[in-house]
């Protein structure tokens, strides 16, 4: 089986630091990198291009609510335009900064409350789709699995990879519970690598409740903050790579090949 990890880095901001950056570019195969929308900047985005070649991690673009203020997590009610001009122009950002280090953007993962919304919301997860593939047609989109995104990518037979949480607990509905309950965030290391392996072997979310969902998972995302970030991430590497699975950067799964 192949598996990818990904993780959500270059978010330099005051809400986020970017120190464990190079740790974690030495455990994953993607990096979504923030393009300066909500967190990051361009010296910040050549860094992560320049450790991510270096290590052999792909590269995709985190775009989002223009809203650095709040990073990127207040829910906004744009027009369509609005959002298709917002992701396109992330997108070109990182394609600009990577092709002068000859890197390539390979994939597509909203960040924060317009993924969210995206998650639940058809229209406007078939916006981003389409801008996505306005910008670039072979562009991977990288989404929750079982969301409206997944479903919106899959409609315009894009390239989708699906993807769970590694630190973060499920409802029964398949929604992440949300950060405001005290049960939301997995934050010992050991209890992640078991939650992960167990959702990749039987292919379905793990709820809080006990209850499986049924799904598909192609990417595990780990969080770059957080004390224990690193360790989260490197246990669940080493407990994939212990169960024989495959890691690869998300452009060479087969299913994209």
């Amino acid at each position: 089986m192949e598996i990818n990890i990904n993780c959500d880095l270059g978010e330099t901001s005051k809400f986020c630091s970017t120190e464990n950056d190079p740790l974690l570019l030495d455990i994953v195969n993607s990096a979504n990198v923030a393009c300066g929308y909500h967190a990051g900047d361009e010296p910040t985005m050549k860094k992560t291009v320049e450790i991510s070649k270096k290590n052999g991690v792909s590269i995709g673009a985190h775009p989002s609510f223009n809203d650095p203020e709040n990073f990127g997590r207040k829910r906004l009610n744009l027009p369509p335009k609005d959002i298709t001009k917002l992701i396109i122009d992330q997108i070109n950002i990182l394609a600009e900064i990577a092709e002068k280090n000859s890197m390539k953007v390979t994939h597509v993962k909203p960040h924060g409350a317009l993924n969210n919304m995206a998650c639940e919301n058809f229209e406007l997860a078939n916006v981003i789709a389409k801008s996505i593939m306005q910008a670039n047609k072979d562009l991977i989109f990288l989404v929750p699995t079982g969301s409206e995104m997944e479903k919106a990518g899959k409609k315009l037979n894009m390239k989708v990879a699906a993807e769970i949480f590694a630190d973060r607990n499920y409802e029964d509905n398949g929604n992440l519970v949300s950060r405001s309950k005290s049960n939301a965030l997995i934050v010992d290391p050991e209890v992640a690598k078991n939650h992960v392996v167990k959702m990749v072997k039987n292919q379905a979310i793990n709820c809080f409740s006990g209850k499986q969902i049924p799904c598909e998972i192609d990417s595990i995302c780990v969080h770059g903050d957080g004390k224990s970030a690193v360790s989260t991430a490197k246990k669940i590497k080493d407990g994939l790579l212990e169960t024989g699975v495959t890691l690869k950067t998300l452009n060479q799964l087969k299913k994209f090949i």
